[in-house]
Order: C-alpha cells, then sequence, then structure tokens
C-alpha cells in the first residue's frame, strides 16, 4: 500500500519553489501524527527517561544504532563510497565485539565516525528525482523517493528481518519508545514554532539536503533533528 501511494505521489510536480504541493493532505495527516503523540507518544516517552538512568538509555542507543547499521553499510557502497563501505564494516565488527553486541560504542572512540546512508540517499546519488514532501501516518516526515526507500531499508535491517515475529515486535516497540524518548526537551521549540508544521518540514528538508550534498549554509536544523534519518527503517 505504501509503495503504490508513494508511487502515486511521485506524479505530482514538486518545484524547488514548492516542494509540498499536496500540504492540505499532509497537515490533515500531521494534526493526527501530533494528537497521537500528545497523548500517547510523548508520555511514554517520559515515562522511560523517567525510569531508566541515562547510561541504560545510552546503551538501548547504542543498541539499535548498531544493529540498523547495516543499512548505513550497504547504502554507501550501492554509492559507490568503497573506502566508507570499508571503514562501516569496521565500525560494526568493533561494536559488535569490543562494543558488547553493540550496547557500547568503542568504534567511535576509535576514530571510527558514524555515518548517515539510506536507500532514499542512494536514489538520490542515482538521480532520482525528490518528489513532493509527504507525511505518512506514524513513520512522520519524508519525500516520495526517501519514503519509497524505506522498502529497500526494510530489507537491509536486521533488527525488521528477524523470524522470531514475538522478538521482532517487541524489539520495534522499544525502538519506537527509545527514539521518541530522544525527543524529549529539544521537541518543545517545535511547540513553540509559529508554524510547528512548516517548522518540522523546512527541518526535514534541510537535513536531507545536508546529508545528500554533505554541505549546507543553512544547517540550522541538522543537528538537532539528525534523529529523522537515524529512524532507519
Amino acid at each position: 500500500m505504501l509503495a503504490a501511494v508513494l508511487q502515486g505521489c511521485t506524479g505530482v510536480s514538486a518545484s524547488s519553489e514548492n516542494p509540498d504541493p499536496l500540504e492540505p493532505v499532509n497537515r490533515a495527516i500531521y494534526s493526527f501524527n501530533d494528537t497521537a503523540d500528545k497523548y500517547i507518544a510523548r508520555p511514554v516517552a517520559r515515562g522511560y527517561n523517567a525510569i531508566l538512568p541515562q547510561p541504560v538509555r545510552n546503551s538501548v542507543s547504542h543498541f539499535f544504532d548498531h544493529w540498523t547499521y547495516p543499512v548505513t553499510i550497504f547504502n554507501g557502497l550501492l554509492q559507490g563510497k568503497f573506502e566508507q563501505g570499508v571503514e562501516d564494516s569496521v565500525r560494526f565488527v568493533v561494536n559488535s565485539t569490543f562494543g558488547v553486541g553493540g550496547l557500547f560504542d568503542p568504534a567511535t572512540a576509535g576514530g571510527l565516525t558514524e555515518n548517515q546512508e539510506d536507500f532514499g540517499l542512494t536514489l538520490a546519488s542515482w538521480g532520482v528525482p525528490q518528489g513532493p514532501y509527504v507525511v505518512l501516518p506514524v513513520l512522520g516526515p519524508y519525500t516520495a523517493r526517501s519514503g519509497i526507500g524505506i522498502l529497500a531499508n526494510v530489507q537491509l535491517n536486521p533488527l525488521l528481518q528477524m523470524e522470531n515475529s514475538s522478538w521482532r515486535a517487541k524489539l520495534a516497540i522499544l525502538w519506537f519508545i527509545e527514539t521518541r524518548a530522544a525527543f524529549v526537551g529539544p521537541d518543545e521549540v517545535v511547540q513553540d514554532a509559529y508554524d510547528p508544521y512548516i517548522f518540522v518540514r523546512d527541518a526535514y528538508l534541510q537535513n536531507r539536503q545536508f546529508l545528500i550534498e554533505g554541505t549546507n549554509d543553512d544547517g540550522l536544523f541538522e543537528s538537532e533533528f539528525d534523529d529523522f534519518d537515524n529512524v532507519q527503517f
């Protein structure tokens, strides 16, 4: 269903002057997501932060960053970034072993920096147009290109390919809670914005452009909202 919707969206023109031709629909979905977040996701995330001490939350974050890292490794290789791909592979091995299955991140301390790649960025490197900005129920902001990329990212994500459906579901729920918990505090910036919808849209689009080009003169949003891209479905 997701593929059909997003492929249909690619038929809608989205110029650089108007990247959001689906704004009325997107705003309605954003409002639904925001309401669900306000009454369900954010309270759960606040409780998560209150119960677990920071070192434990750090390890949980490292765990999910680590076991979703094959998405970055393979997409870096698909983009022809072979040296980066080798370094990312070494990083994965180091954190799998010395990092106790990804609970810790000795690779960063050893100089192996973390990269962000996904199939949406791979499609961009292959010249596929961005398409219109879309807001998906629960999943949030994407472009048509990055949304279609979800389908490939899922296939490369070890956590989402686990055979045991019970463990897969439990880990997916914990992953969602941990990701949302990381935004508690910074999310107040969004709510204080004159138009939160526009703020989130611009933050997402600027961050994607930063990841594609590697530079961004208006990099205001990249550091605060890079978790939009850490969630590698």
